[in-house]
């Protein structure tokens, strides 16, 4: 398991490995989605991400820049759909 920075950065990105790269999005995926189910039970049709707790908008924050870095290196991390891991 990698260590992950408290802050992402570009230049810690650009040292992992592509394999690497895709366990830390996994990782930080698997936590957002925890988090954000948690919030969607709370307030089923009236959640709203960008209203959440800054422990979920952190979450997401450090998942979306792993993730579009997978995407910048044309990788496809694998994952089954969203509310099913």
């Amino acid at each position: 398991m990698i260590a992950v920075p408290a802050r992402i950065q570009a230049a810690w990105i650009n040292t992992l490995s592509d394999r690497d790269l895709l366990d830390v999005e996994s990782q930080l995926r698997d936590l957002f989605f925890r988090l954000e189910g948690i919030e969607k039970k709370k307030f089923g049709r009236k959640y709203d991400l960008f209203r959440g707790p800054a422990e979920l908008m952190e979450a997401w924050d450090r998942w979306s820049r792993v993730h579009t870095a997978t995407r910048e290196r044309s990788l496809n991390p694998a994952h089954p759909p969203a509310g099913h891991s």
